[in-house]
């Protein structure tokens, strides 16, 4: 099996747990040591197919262990974190548009059977949303929305350190939020694939949009639509500006129903940095009841693609006893 190992830091304190992410077509893995900090970070190419993943990840375990064993401890829990709705009861994935293959799959059972070890399975923006409530942009907050923006759309809610899960354990759908009277989600106008299509109709029906640098390029992507906005693009930033807004709708539904006190944003939509996050805080602000507003700080995540795997880790750490 081919790895990139990314990150390597001389360990200070005994490693006992590793946290996986798992993406369309990624795998990262991160070993963490008893006090969860990352020792080291590997990336490869995610096998999609039950038959393969599984062996995938016990392989990366094993190798991770081996690590480990240098520390003089053993790795004491695997964290992995999907894109996709974990049943808390079932432990099974119910809802997965990214991986379908692992849909009604018992991925929990046959890990821990793999690797012998206890294995926590978690939704991916819970898994982020946990990470950054520790060790990220929400340290030293008690209540945190934290929002997933890339490929789809997801939120999770952590209030007193724990995270809220709902009577089925899919509490936190924000992609499903309203952002308009005709009914559209946010899910549909604000993911990556979907502020490309926005784009693509826009540049279709508008000649003054074909001066646009994204007009030359045939399979532009939502990071293509940032970049040429950071660069000037007066297309560009409008499209990345409109997205902005239709966020901030949603954002202000949480600031109004929850009068939350932080409000993270994470995700490869929020790569596009301030430019994107000033329309979300200026929407936000323009739809909310002034008092909770004033009370909630909306910030970017700072983990970056590291969310997820720290997150399961984190999560598989305190499985006993979250705090």
């Amino acid at each position: 099996m081919d790895t990139e190992e990314t990150l390597t830091h001389p360990a200070s304190h005994a490693a006992s747990h590793i946290g996986v992410a798992l993406s369309h077509n990624l795998l990262r893995a991160t070993l963490l040591d008893a006090n969860g900090t990352p020792q080291t970070n590997r990336e490869m190419p995610l096998e999609r197919d039950t038959a393969t993943l599984v062996p995938q990840i016990a392989e990366l375990t094993r190798s991770l262990q081996s690590e480990a064993s240098s520390l003089s401890s053993p790795i004491s829990g695997l964290g992995i974190g999907v894109p996709g709705l974990v049943n808390p009861t079932t432990k099974r994935i119910e809802i997965s548009s990214d991986l379908p293959a692992l849909v009604g799959y018992d991925l929990h059972a046959e890990l821990a059977r793999a690797i012998n070890l206890p294995v926590t399975l978690t939704n991916d923006a819970n898994a982020a949303a946990y990470a950054e409530y520790k060790i990220g942009a929400g340290r030293n907050s008690r209540s945190l929305f934290y929002a997933l923006i890339g490929n789809g759309i997801g939120g999770a809610l952590i209030i007193d350190g724990r995270s809220w899960l709902g009577v089925s354990g899919f509490a936190g759908e924000f992609g499903y939020m309203a952002v308009d009277a005709e009914g559209d989600v946010l899910e549909s106008v604000a993911s990556a694939p979907n502020i490309v299509r926005r784009t693509r109709e826009r540049l279709a029906r508008d000649s003054t949009s074909s001066l646009s640098k994204l007009a030359l390029k045939r399979n532009f992507t939502a990071a293509d639509i940032a970049h040429e906005a950071k660069e000037g693009d007066d297309f560009a930033l409008l499209m990345i500006e409109r997205t902005g807004r239709y966020i901030g709708i949603a954002i202000a539904s949480v600031i109004n129903l929850l009068n939350i006190e932080r409000i993270v944003l994470g995700g490869a939509v929020m790569d596009a940095g301030d430019l994107i996050l000033d329309p979300i805080i200026r929407e936000a602000k323009r739809r909310s009841f002034q008092p909770c507003f004033d009370a909630t700080q909306i910030t970017l995540a700072t983990l970056g693609n590291d969310a997820v795997a720290l997150g399961a880790g984190l999560l598989a750490r305190d499985a006993s006893s979250p705090t």
